[in-house]
């Protein structure tokens, strides 16, 4: 008794054994080479080095507490994730989007083929497969989802630890191999990045985060003393006529406003339909309609956080007709929207309003403007949000062919339970929005605890597998199934798709959902293709990433 009190408590030292695997990690990640360095994946290898240095030791860590750990740093890191990416998430499968998704989609399927060839050429058992497949793609919740799957399926404890140990072996090359590939593709293609960033921008030039605007004069004399409302797409539609100019005087634009030859519209929308109603009504006119000086109208952006509006259309709030206020655009995850009728605003909106002075006050106390309320986290939401996911993810899924039920897991229920919470913005009271910055620290956070304890666990094995057992033989299986995907993406999405080098190389990062190498793609221009293009696959790609071990664990075992 006397020695268990001097000593440290079990959970002491696994709470000592992460933050150290923690800090030395964080601290082996920031180191680069060239630009680029392994980010989050240092700390699995710091957490390696402690198990490694413990097992030497004869320290040990109790086993439920390690395995409580990595599953929660699991959930909240694929929560948050979810969470982040949901109000996009079905926007990026159309559209621009849809050929870089197919691709991406293209890309994880080869992924999964190389693999399986690897399990039929080489014989790698399907515990260690899962886990190099995960290394070599650089995909971190793929492993988790690999190893719960493994736990499903009532395998042992040198198969719960022989993913972990391919992961570890395969992951370097797979930061490698991404950077390898974008070189490839440009010395191979003799790519000048300087043209492409100019060619991208000018097939993007009216697209972008920003939606564009017009000054429209009225000239076409068969709307002369007609209403607005007569103009074919100017209302419930997808232009936006945010203010007016009609007898020296700056107006709110309405349904019954009578249009007069020279009356000049601000139209919001679309370039291509902005192009359209410039036909229909007369000319782009050089005037400018401000509201700064010498009107008393005003422009405000206010935040949407009272809980009474969200979920309500624009056109039921009607603030046009109730305080003479137009919105004109609303700003969600960073993208405009059009201000249509038929559009709910979502807790964390910007909304743009145009109008006096009067009803701007009045519509700010509507909307409740409180930018506070931004930086606060509903956790009641989030704890409701992963409750729901735990639950979604255990549902068993019938799948012809296999051999069990597919689930979706603590990798897969909580991300796409977060995508759909954060695509529905709110239930009630609660809300799921998240705070950006609460959002990448509690992201950073479960992967920390995630990956440290997958390192500590196998640290005691990865020397002796990488020097005399299969390490070697994992290293070369890992690098082909990170480059033939790559290589074969990148050729066809050039060659035969014609997608921008700087899109391609998003893309590539994106498809591997691996930041550095985002980095050196956004190192090559100033231009924002690669960024754009990781975004657009990333969702997509990361819910196929944690999706195929499953499927290769229930197909191979």
């Amino acid at each position: 008794m006397v020695e268990e009190t001097a000593a440290f408590s079990e959970v002491a030292l696994v709470v000592i054994a992460l933050a150290l695997a923690g800090a030395a990690g964080l601290a082996l990640g920031k180191i680069t080479v060239a630009g680029v360095g392994i980010g989050i994946g240092g700390v699995l290898f710091a957490g390696l080095a402690v198990g490694h240095v413990a097992s030497a030791l004869g320290v040990a860590f109790d086993a439920g507490a390690l395995e409580f750990v990595r599953e929660f740093g699991l959930i909240l890191f694929v929560y948050t994730i979810g969470v982040q990416v949901g109000p996009g998430f079905f926007a990026t499968l159309r559209s621009a989007g849809l050929t870089l998704n197919a691709l991406a989609a293209s890309l994880v399927a080869l992924g999964v083929l190389m693999t399986i060839a690897v399990h039929l050429v080489v014989g790698i058992e399907a515990p260690a497969l899962v886990g190099l497949m995960s290394g070599a793609v650089t995909n971190t919740p793929g492993l988790g989802a690999a190893t719960q799957a493994l736990k499903d399926v009532g395998a042992d404890d040198a198969a719960l630890a022989a993913p972990s140990l391919a992961y570890a072996v395969a992951y370097p090359f797979g930061i490698i191999g991404i950077l390898l590939t974008m070189m490839l593709l440009r010395a191979a293609l003799k790519i000048d990045v300087g043209a492409e960033a100019k060619a991208w921008d000018a097939a993007n030039s009216t697209l972008g985060d920003a939606l564009p605007t017009m000054n429209i004069a009225v000239r076409n004399p068969n709307f002369a003393g007609r209403p607005l409302a007569d103009v074919p797409g100017l209302f419930d539609g997808d232009i936006v006529a945010s203010r007016m100019l009609k007898d020296g005087e700056l107006t709110v634009p309405a349904r019954d406003t009578r249009m007069a030859p020279g009356d000049v519209l601000h139209l919001v929308g679309p370039a291509e339909k902005l192009n359209q109603m410039r036909l229909i009504l007369g000319e782009q006119a050089p005037t400018q309609l401000t509201t700064t000086a010498g009107t008393s109208f005003a422009w405000e952006r206010m935040a949407v956080t009272e809980t009474r509006v969200l979920g309500k259309p624009l056109r039921n709030l009607a603030f046009d007709e109730t305080e003479g206020v137009r919105v004109s655009r609303v700003t969600r995850a960073g993208t405009e929207l059009v201000a249509r009728g038929d559009l709910s605003l979502q807790f964390g909106d910007i909304v743009t309003a145009v109008g006096p002075k009067q009803g701007l006050a009045a519509v700010r106390r509507i909307l409740g403007a409180q930018e506070s309320r931004l930086r606060e986290v509903n956790f009641t939401a989030v704890f409701v949000g992963i409750a729901l996911g735990v639950l979604v993810g255990s549902i068993p899924i019938a799948a012809p062919g296999l051999p069990a039920p597919l689930k979706l897991g603590l990798a897969g229920g909580p991300l796409v339970v977060a995508i759909l919470l954060a695509r529905l913005g709110n239930l009630g009271p609660l809300v799921w929005f998240m705070p950006p910055t609460a959002n990448h620290a509690l992201r950073e956070l479960g992967i920390v605890l995630f990956l440290a304890v997958v390192g500590i666990r196998a640290g005691d094995r990865f020397i002796e597998t990488l020097v005399a057992g299969d390490g070697l033989l994992w290293l070369a299986c890992g690098g082909a199934i990170t480059l033939v995907p790559l290589l074969i993406v990148g050729f066809v999405g050039r060659m035969v798709y014609g997608v921008n080098y700087l899109s391609m190389c998003g893309l590539l990062a994106g498809s591997m959902t691996d930041p550095p190498a985002l980095a050196f793609a956004n190192g090559l221009s100033a231009s924002p293709a690669p960024a754009l293009a990781y975004a657009t696959v990333y969702p997509l790609v990361m819910c196929l990433r944690i999706l195929a071990p499953q499927v290769l664990v229930l197909t191979l075992l």
